[in-house]
C-alpha cells in the first residue's frame, strides 16, 4: 500500500514520523541527563525530585549518586515491576477511593507522610484530593502493599478492562536494591 492510498490520518502520521526521524539522526543525543547533561541511552535510569514529584532522566553515574541515600533531594526510581497475582480489591473498596476513572497509582510520600493517589488525565497526572481511608483496609488485605518503599515504589491499579469482564492488571514497582 503506497502513501497515496492510506487514509488521511495515516498520511499525516507518516509525515510526522519522518520529521521525528530526522531530529533523532542529528548529532545531539535524543535525551540528556537532567543533572549533568551527559547523553543518555534509550534505556536509562530516572530520579524523582521529592518535593515537586518531578521525574528526571539521569545517566548511570548521577543515578548511582542518589541510590540508597536517605536524606536527599532526589531518589532513584525503580526499574523493576512485579505483577501481584494474589492482589485483591473489591468493587466496593475501589469505589470508596472515589477515583473518577478506572486507573490510578498509589505511593507513600515520605514528605507528606501519607499514601497519595494519582490518576491520568488529558492534562497529565492528577492527584486525588479525596481522603484515602479505604487504603488501610486494602493494604491490610494485601501484605506486599505494607512493604512499599516510600517515594520510589508504587501500586498501579488498572481496572480499564474491568468494565468488559477482564481481570484488572496490577503492578507493584520494586526497588533495584
Amino acid at each position: 500500500m503506497n502513501e497515496e492510498t492510506l487514509p488521511p490520518f495515516e498520511q499525516a502520521f507518516g509525515a510526522l514520523r519522518q520529521f521525528t526521524r530526522a531530529r533523532r539522526s542529528a548529532s545531539r543525543p535524543l535525551e540528556q541527563c537532567e543533572l549533568c547533561s551527559a547523553g543518555l541511552a534509550q534505556d536509562h535510569p530516572h530520579l524523582v525530585e521529592l518535593t515537586s514529584r518531578q521525574i528526571l532522566c539521569a545517566c548511570d553515574a548521577c543515578a548511582m549518586l542518589f541510590d540508597g541515600m536517605e536524606k536527599s533531594k532526589y531518589k532513584r526510581v525503580s526499574r523493576r515491576a512485579q505483577h501481584l497475582i494474589d492482589f485483591e480489591m473489591t468493587d466496593g473498596q475501589w469505589e470508596s477511593l472515589l477515583i473518577p476513572i478506572n486507573m490510578a497509582f498509589f505511593f507513600r510520600s515520605s514528605i507528606e507522610g501519607r499514601v497519595i493517589a494519582l490518576y491520568p488525565s488529558p492534562a497529565g497526572a492528577v492527584e486525588s484530593l479525596l481522603p484515602l481511608e479505604a487504603w488501610n483496609e486494602i493494604a491490610e488485605g494485601n501484605r506486599p502493599l505494607s512493604r512499599l518503599l516510600p517515594d520510589v515504589e508504587a501500586l498501579l491499579v488498572n481496572r480499564v478492562g474491568h468494565a468488559h469482564g477482564a481481570r484488572a492488571g496490577r503492578v507493584l514497582h520494586r526497588s533495584d536494591r
